[in-house]
């Protein structure tokens, strides 16, 4: 049952992500998405293992609630003040819907004169001014570099108009860059927010709880007794610092890439939550809200990365320590909580666990052999799936904004529709990867785009997102028969 709880916490959280875009109440959408975990529960629970649920029920259950799903969520859709066309610009989540100005001309006619002498016929050739009731749109032809077209028409719109407009350089449907200025009907308060995303108070606060749950979380992974006495609570500790110290150089380095890149987001918070059998895990996780448009590609790619690779670059040291620590069991003849059976991980799940298995193990992990992980080896473990599943190229995850600064957002949300699509497909033959297939399939297809979403990585970068893309696939693909033979597994 520890799958179900968790799918639960966390298809929770995932579903909270689509409210900004539909009147849909949470709790429906949960239920909707939730649907199938329960049926095939029920299903399990009246029959027991000697009577599975047929496929064909399994796929139409799965079909027919994402189905569902996405029906609820068009339902209930925010529109907009009026009707667009797809060529205007998606405006980040940060930014207001609405402006203070919400008829047909954002600028009068006085301003288009200036409006028109922010773009340079070297730099952008001019063709066309289109009003929308949310952006002004301006199309012409590019006569140079994206990078210094967008710098040059961003300063002099900025020169002309202060902070009025948010400046938004895209891809339209014919395949040419085109600018949008944006209403920042936010502008007047913005310096005030920023003052306020900054309260260390409840990030410290938070901080401290999570360390008292995930220590009581170390006691119930240890099979010691959960208590508040602080001598035996200390023994928690290990696992506490593992799990935490992960999660906190996680969300700092993300949190640092923002401040970098003068990126308004708010201090990592954790959410800590209390140990349960089905749960014990202390936490699930931290995060940080990105309050202001990402400026462009170099930054969307960093934001998503650096954050993920931090977590890896501790996490996979952690799991191996605790790989060294712990112990080998027989293979029980159930497969039990798949990837979070810690008490008996059969390490043929994931190409990374079973290398550093038998590195750490040596001789004494073999076939037929499960690992008895130690409460750092949990830590780790958890730390690399956490890790590896933000990386997964889909929507909002790290990973889709890393392969949307790659490729652009129409090819990153079509590479993330087809991820999930053999994700789930694996899910039939793996079973323990259908909890990941259903939480992806829970997720917006495509990210928000960043303000200069034109210009283009740099080789460097490309070559760090296929690295990051290759080590997800170490971590969630099945050890191959060769590769088992090879390692005597």
């Amino acid at each position: 049952m520890i799958w179900l709880f968790v799918l639960g916490l966390i298809t929770y959280f995932i579903v909270q992500r689509v409210t900004g875009i539909t009147r849909t109440p949470v709790w429906a959408l949960w239920l909707v998405a939730m649907m199938p975990a329960f049926s095939i529960t029920a299903w399990a629970l009246a029959f027991g293992t000697q009577r599975r649920m047929p496929l064909e029920l399994v796929i139409l259950l799965f079909v027919g609630c994402l189905a569902l799903y996405l029906y609820l969520i068009q339902k209930g859709r925010i529109a907009p003040t009026s009707a667009i066309d797809s060529t205007t610009p998606q405006v980040p989540s940060s930014t207001p819907e609405k402006s203070d100005q919400s008829t047909s001309r954002p600028i009068n006619k006085a301003e288009e004169t200036s409006l028109q002498g922010c773009f340079p016929w070297s730099v952008y050739y001019l063709q066309n001014i289109d009003y929308r009731p949310q952006a002004v749109i301006c199309r012409g032809q590019l006569r140079t570099t994206p990078e210094v077209a967008y710098k040059t028409i961003q300063e002099n719109v900025e020169g002309k108009f202060g902070d009025r407009f948010y400046v938004v350089f895209q891809e339209g449907l014919d395949k040419k860059p085109f600018f949008a200025l944006v209403p920042n009907s936010q502008a007047s308060i913005e310096a005030r927010q920023d003052r306020r995303l900054t309260r260390p108070g409840i990030a410290l606060g938070l901080a401290a709880m999570t360390l008292l749950t995930t220590m009581l979380a170390g006691l119930e992974i240890a099979k010691k007794q959960v208590t508040l006495d602080p001598l035996v609570l200390v023994q928690g500790l290990p696992y506490a610092l593992a799990i935490v110290g992960f999660f906190a150089v996680r969300s700092l380095g993300c949190y640092w890439t923002t401040r970098r890149y003068h990126i308004a987001a708010t201090l990592p918070y954790f959410i800590p939550v209390i140990p349960l059998p089905l749960l014990p895990l202390g936490t699930v996780g931290s995060f940080i809200q990105i309050r202001s448009p990402i400026p462009h590609r170099k930054a969307l790619f960093d934001v998503g990365v650096v954050g993920a690779l931090a977590g890896f670059a501790i996490a996979i040291p952690l799991l191996y320590w605790g790989l060294d620590h712990s112990s080998v069991v027989a293979l029980p003849p159930k497969p039990g909580a798949g990837l979070l059976s810690f008490e008996a991980l059969n390490p043929k799940y994931s190409l990374v666990l079973a290398g550093l298995g038998k590195l750490a193990l040596g001789n004494q992990l073999v076939a037929a052999k499960a690992i008895n992980l130690h409460p750092i080896a949990v830590a780790g473990w958890i730390g690399v799936l956490f890790s590896a599943f933000n990386l997964m190229p889909v929507g909002q995850l790290d990973g889709g904004r890393m392969v949307h600064a790659m490729f652009g957002q129409r090819t990153g949300a079509a590479i993330g529709q087809v991820s999930r699509l053999l994700l789930l497909i694996l899910s039939f033959a793996q079973q323990h990867l259908l909890l990941w297939a259903i939480l992806l399939l829970l997720l917006p297809a495509t990210d928000e785009p960043a303000l200069n979403d034109i210009t283009e990585l740099d080789n460097s970068r490309d070559v760090v997102g296929l690295l990051a893309l290759a080590l997800v696939l170490l971590v969630i693909l099945p050890a191959p028969k060769v590769v088992l033979a090879w390692l005597s597994l």
